[in-house]
């Protein structure tokens, strides 16, 4: 008898059709919980939208499927009721490791994600135009590539805070891929420090250091905030609202004075109000208010 290891790894594929205006926190809710990767595709029929999330059924700490579709179905739920949509349909299906591959690679290609910075991807060769930089990156179909509302948010705003301040430190928070610490290198940073408490992502994260060739520069490592204490010139956390501001006493010190703080991952209205409140009795003062879609990133000042 063939074991199922024997045949090969196997991925649980979960399809989800929806309105489009629920896709960004569709996207949010399953990057949190899959441990692969998760795929868009616009311009379904009945101007739907397909998000495709993927989980290593191989994996004995991964939640069982019941529990994961169950999860996701109360989500949806919610999320229909409160934008009144229809309630997405999901499906689920197997597919093998070199198929979910394939697919990932098809789907990841090089995009201007503000203008004159380009993401491409280890396998596809991009050659810059004039006054284009770019960076190449495997995410390793883990993290991201960059086409969320929130890190071209951010990267507006991060153009912003390092223009003209070419010594500037910044400090990472929860880098991921390491998508907004490298950008911050190309724009005239002189030192980055990543951190994420996640090592897949470090790992991640520091092949992408390399293979950009940012290493002088930018370094990454598994370092709880709570334990930093060099304050940085400008620091940058692209999560979501309840993290950003259970960790706001620690980036508000670690935020030197005169510095810059870049907050992104927030719905804009509620959030944005609490976020903006939390920091003002900090110190800060809010510079620059970016939205898209139903997303906003705050630039903020202190002292």
């Amino acid at each position: 008898m063939t074991s199922e290891q024997d045949q090969g790894r196997q991925w649980l594929k979960i399809s989800i059709t929806t309105d489009p205006v629920l896709i960004d926190a569709i996207e949010d809710f399953m990057v949190g919980i899959t441990d692969a990767g998760v795929e868009l595709s616009l311009d379904q029929p009945g101007n739907k939208a397909l998000i495709n999330a993927y989980f290593d059924k191989g994996q004995e700490d991964q939640p069982g499927t019941d529990l994961t579709l169950s999860q996701l179905n109360s989500y949806l739920l919610d999320l229909a009721d409160i934008f009144e949509v229809a309630v997405p349909t999901v499906e689920t299906s197997f597919i093998e490791d070199e198929d979910w591959s394939k697919t990932w690679k098809e789907h990841f290609k090089p995009f201007a994600i503000i203008p004159g910075l380009i993401i491409a991807p280890t396998w596809e060769p991009y050659e810059p135009l004039e006054n284009e930089q770019v960076i190449v990156m495997d995410p390793g179909m883990a993290f991201g590539t960059g086409h969320h509302a929130t890190t071209s948010l951010s990267l507006q705003l991060l153009q912003e805070a390092l223009r003209g301040k070419s010594n500037s430190s910044v400090l990472d928070v929860g880098t991921g891929t390491g998508i907004l610490g490298m950008a911050a290198a190309l724009f005239g940073a002189s030192r980055v420090m990543a951190i994420d408490n996640d090592p897949l992502a470090v790992t991640a994260t520091r092949e992408n250091i390399t293979r950009n060739q940012l290493q002088r520069i930018m370094e990454v490592a598994i370092t709880p905030l709570a334990t930093l204490t060099t304050p940085y010139s400008l620091v940058i956390a692209n999560i979501v609202h309840d993290v950003l501001l259970e960790l706001a006493p620690d980036l508000g010190r670690l935020t030197e004075n005169g510095g810059q703080l870049l907050l992104s991952g927030i719905l804009h209205g509620l959030q944005v109000t609490n976020i903006i409140a939390c920091f003002e009795n900090l110190g800060f003062s809010l510079k620059r208010q970016e939205e898209k879609k139903e997303w906003a990133a705050l630039l903020f000042a202190k002292g």
